[in-house]
């Protein structure tokens, strides 16, 4: 393990609240069950990108191997291959390392046990536990029943052992088209479990395999797959999400009645559902493909690459995943709070600066004309070991257009003509004049500053009610800056009308471009993924659309803003 996954193993076993499954290994422990082993699985389907969903199972897992000195492995669930794509297996594996997590030497793949997973079908076909059958996809679905009413056999149930074997051997063998045959487990066709009911095994696909070529005609099942690879890697406690909890019963089935090596405990929790996005990577998928969203890295979505985009940081969202909990229950995290957790991380971390995203110039009539000072700024007041820099200071200046009213209303304290407010780090200034344009619109401020007052203070005692940031236009950078908001506007994206689907919920303000920023010029140079905090606007990402000749800039969130919140109101 890589000494950063050490650091995040011990703060997870150091800080780690109480939970029904960290009581459940602990109990496994006092017992000796397992032998006192931890081996945990975090086994993703290579067919999308990880959202922040999986955050929480690679959290947990990850997290209660190492609070227990025990083993996570990374185990790629890949037995649909018309869905499955390398691309995806490495996009996992680099989210996964991202988040802080190592997995050494055991990383596996479900692909890596089709000859023993073969070789089970065979021994249940043989102990008259599975059967070849050749009902379409549409006749299984009829059979099987309903929660109220027993499902009916198939008119294939009764095959012989000998046929059975026959047939198998032969779909294995391609002999027969895709959808023709599948094999299923013989239980019970009036179980009030629906999954019971004899479920598929195997089916055939005439697909080649991203690492098996065209080995295989014929793949297995999720549900036959999984707890066999969890026995065969000796798995002690398969954590999955709730939505398998009606599946425990057919994982025990092919566990209790095939010779594995051991016989892994599954235990379900509640799947973290977030307001204001979908989790479901059939709907993810849907967005990328439709392009409403700028492909799986938006920084609108809720996968990791497009958190990472966006600016967050792997801290912040273990930080989230710890503080909502593992629960049985299903629940929706309000997104707000992972915004405190990312804000609450660069609060500590990020480098303070100044940008003004849309300009507006600033004249001071009495400054030296062709003078430039340099102004020191704290770099972060919450670490004094991050020190100060200097910031360019001039006779024409571009703050906020937002930070200026002709006619100011009530509470709005920031300038306006006859106001003064201060300059951070700099001087206060009064607004004696406005240039306008043929519209009517103020295109320049014209303002007196004090000398006596540099630094942002005033020798005689008086106080002003406002701190405006600015940039030195003379030495401003421009920059593209990109304000993301909320994917979706209301809180439950599937609350939409009868008729729509989720995606009638999409804000279409998610997205605001400004093209006209301009930044202080200490953000020269900046490289792709650099945070930084610009003052009293939030905390932005340089994106890796960044080159040296373009900064462009990611808002991962904003500040607090007392007066927008007035203004809204």
């Amino acid at each position: 393990m890589t000494e950063a996954t050490d650091k995040v193993n011990e703060t997870a076993a150091n800080a780690a609240p109480a939970h029904f499954i960290r009581e459940i290994i602990a109990a496994d422990q006092r017992s000796g069950k397992h032998d006192g082993r931890v081996v945990t699985r975090f086994p993703p389907e290579p067919n999308g990108y990880l959202h922040i969903g999986h955050a929480k199972s690679i959290c947990l897992n990850f997290g209660l191997a190492a609070e227990n000195g025990g083993f996570c492995h990374l185990r790629f669930d890949d037995t649909n291959p018309s869905k499955e794509d390398v691309e995806y297996v490495e996009a996992i594996k680099a989210d996964v390392r991202w988040l802080g997590f190592e997995w050494g030497d055991r990383l596996f793949y479900a692909s890596d046990y089709f000859a023993e997973l073969y070789d089970y079908a065979v021994e249940l076909i043989q102990a008259g536990k599975a059967y070849v059958c050749d009902l379409s996809a549409d006749e299984v679905r009829a059979y099987r029943g309903t929660l109220t009413e027993p499902g009916r056999e198939s008119p294939y149930r009764s095959r012989s052992v000998e046929e059975n074997l026959d047939l198998f051997a032969r779909m294995k063998a391609g002999e027969f088209p895709e959808g023709s045959r599948v094999l299923r487990a013989k239980i019970d066709m009036a179980s009030g479990n629906v999954n019971l009911r004899d479920p598929t095994l195997y089916r055939i696909r005439r697909v080649p395999h991203h690492r098996t070529g065209d080995a295989w005609c014929i793949y297995p099942m999720y549900d036959f797959t999984h707890g066999l690879s969890d026995a065969l890697e000796g798995i002690t406690h398969s954590i999955c999400t709730l939505e398998f909890e009606d599946h425990r019963p057919l994982y025990d089935w092919f566990l209790d009645v095939l010779q594995t090596p051991c016989h892994p405990q599954q235990i379900e929790f509640a799947r973290l559902n977030l307001s204001h996005t979908v989790m479901s990577k059939r709907k993810l998928l849907s967005l990328v493909e439709r392009g409403l969203v700028n492909g799986w890295d938006d920084p609108r979505m809720p996968t990791l690459s497009g958190l990472r985009r966006r600016g967050y940081t792997p801290e912040a969202i273990r930080a989230f995943c710890e503080r909502i909990g593992v629960a049985k229950r299903d629940s929706t995290a309000d997104i707000a709070l992972l915004e405190y957790c990312i804000r609450e991380d660069l609060n500590r971390r990020a480098p303070r600066v100044m940008a003004v995203l849309r300009p507006l110039r600033l004249v001071i009539d009495n400054y030296p004309e062709g003078e430039t000072e340099e102004m020191e700024a704290v770099n972060n007041p919450e670490d004094t070991s991050m020190g100060t820099r200097k910031v360019p200071f001039s006779k024409v200046l571009y703050i906020e257009r937002d930070d200026f009213r002709e006619e100011p209303p009530k509470k709005f304290f920031r300038l306006a003509p006859g106001r003064e407010v201060r300059l951070r780090y700099a001087y206060y200034v009064t607004c004696v004049d406005v240039v306008k344009d043929e519209q009517g619109e103020v295109v320049e401020v014209h303002c007196t500053y004090d000398p006596a007052t540099r630094g942002g203070g005033s020798p005689d005692g008086r106080r002003v009610k406002a701190t405006l940031h600015w940039v030195s236009a003379a030495h401003a950078i421009p920059a593209e800056v990109r304000l993301y908001d909320h994917l979706f506007a209301q809180a439950d994206p599937d609350d939409v009308p009868e008729g729509e689907n989720f995606t009638a919920a999409l804000d279409p303000h998610s997205l605001e471009t400004l093209t006209s920023c301009q930044v202080e010029p200490s953000l020269a140079g900046t490289e792709s993924g650099s945070r930084y905090q610009f003052e009293r606007q939030g905390y932005f990402c340089a994106d890796p659309d960044t080159t040296p000749d373009r900064l462009v800039f990611n808002r991962t969130v904003p500040l607090r803003d007392t007066w927008a919140k007035i203004a809204k109101q």
